[in-house]
């Protein structure tokens, strides 16, 4: 990423009182390049097309560091530099008006931005289950078997799929089981909470007429769901230790009041639906473009799965180049493209000196397109991630799920998912894009594409399959 070598004068908003002031040169440390304009930058994101472009923008033009005017947060500090963000990683404070949209999904703080004292006791937990091989060994037949029951309407059906669409579902139905288990069978239809979350999803920020109401009432069944299966948890476990494959029953277990768990299940959903399915969707979509790593994925699975349709979890380690395709598609499409924390002391980044209180941005997809660590950025190359190339990279030149300890606790779980669902549909189909079908990444919670992203399947013979 190149430096601008315009000179800009930049005031910085102070992040305690509101108003713009221009940072001292006393300390020898220069001004933070970016545009120069001191409006919200609303105008300047919708005419790139999104945030997600915006930031791509600025750092071409104006180097790796970029002050510029973050809808509704005022000024930010922008850093697509995986060096730099080390002074960072050990933030554990995201701004309050970024993330205060969501606090009305929640009841006990909002857990995207609750204080460090609280996160990290709640952060340990979550680890414990969204982290560890019990939890992930234990739903492992369930995810199994949902995405077995995809792939077999898939093949039933006639016409192009839409991945996003059908793969956000799969995995809709998956954080379903997986947050709330069997208690679905006495607390609600999986169907029907997942037809409620959608509401939720779609209609929450709704501010009056029918759209509000069916969200008020979707949310209070999703409370009232969650409050069912805690309520079999209390009878069931009352003695015994937590088990560390079940979400709620470690929530109940560290002492963790009914409406935090609540909280902590719907945030765990909101947050693992459209990210895994997207994911999985823009991998597929990148396969479909190269049919030569398709060819080879095909290869390893036969070579590991022999005639079943299915990996087993012990599979997975042995599946390296699907997990290398996965890597590589997160770069180039990563489901959440950015993240953002607030600076709690002075941050030096480099030749920057950065205030505390302001928010610092990171711009997820423009780390991934830095040129300096990644060569030739936009091309598909899941070579990038062989064990030899990645050990030559800072470690934070990859960052799909963010860093530090406000980074996605379920990292290992939603790629298991992801490497299931991909293993078991191209061991059994072949994909191809529709001609003329134009993909252009949009953000919608997540990198979503605009129109979807539509491909046609063709069943595939493992023993007359192509070997490479």
């Amino acid at each position: 990423m190149k430096a601008s070598n315009q000179p800009v004068d930049n005031p910085i908003e102070d992040p305690h009182t509101g108003s713009a002031y221009m940072p001292s040169h006393s300390s020898g440390h220069p001004q933070i390049p970016g545009p120069s304009a001191l409006d919200d930058g609303a105008e300047a994101v919708a005419a790139a097309g999104g945030l997600h472009n915006y930031q791509l923008q600025l750092h071409a033009e104006y180097g790796s560091v970029v002050r510029f005017p973050l809808p509704g947060a005022g000024a930010a500090v922008s850093i697509a530099d995986p060096v730099l963000l080390e002074a960072t990683a050990k933030i554990n404070k995201r701004p309050e008006k970024l993330f205060e949209f969501l606090a009305p999904l929640q009841e006990a703080g909002n857990l995207q931005t609750i204080p460090a004292d609280e996160h990290g006791p709640w952060r340990r937990v979550m680890l414990s289950v969204l982290a560890g091989r019990p939890s992930h060994e234990a739903h492992f037949a369930q995810f199994a078997a949902l995405t077995t029951e995809l792939a077999d309407r898939w093949a039933g059906q006639d016409g192009p799929i839409s991945l996003q669409k059908d793969l956000s579902e799969l995995s809709l139905h998956m954080i379903c089981q997986y947050a709330l288990g069997g208690g679905l069978e006495s607390a609600g239809s999986a169907g029907r909470v997942v037809s409620a979350f959608e509401t939720v999803l779609t209609e929450f920020m709704s501010q009056e007429g029918p759209g509000k109401d069916r969200a008020d009432e979707a949310l209070a069944y999703l409370r009232a769901t969650v409050d069912k299966v805690l309520a079999a948890h209390r009878e069931r476990d009352t003695a015994e230790q937590a088990d560390r494959s079940d979400l709620i029953a470690a929530l109940l277990a560290a002492g963790e009041s009914p409406a935090r768990i609540r909280d902590t299940v719907l945030m765990t959903m909101l947050a693992a639906h459209h990210t895994t399915g997207v994911a999985i969707s823009w991998t597929l979509y990148l396969l479909a473009k190269h049919p030569d790593a398709a060819a080879r994925v095909a290869k390893e699975l036969d070579d590991v799965l022999g005639d079943r349709a299915v990996p087993e979890y012990g599979d997975l380690k042995r599946l390296t180049y699907l997990d290398m395709v996965l890597r590589e598609a997160m770069r180039l499409y990563p489901p959440g493209p950015y993240g953002a924390r607030e600076a709690t002391e002075d941050l030096v980044l480099g030749d920057y000196t950065v205030p505390a209180g302001t928010t610092i941005f990171y711009p997820f997809w423009a780390v991934h397109m830095n040129p300096e660590y990644w060569p030739d950025p936009q091309v598909f190359d899941p070579e990038r991630f062989t064990p030899e190339a990645s050990a030559k990279r800072p470690r934070l030149a990859y960052i799909p799920f963010g860093i530090g300890p406000r980074s996605c606790e379920g990292a290992v779980l939603a790629t298991v998912e992801a490497e299931l669902v991909l293993a078991s549909l191209l061991k059994r189909f072949r994909l191809e894009l529709p001609a003329g079908q134009t993909v252009t990444p949009i953000e919608r919670f997540v990198l979503w594409a605009a129109e979807d992203i539509h491909v046609t399947l063709t069943p595939r013979d493992p023993a007359n399959s192509p070997r490479t």
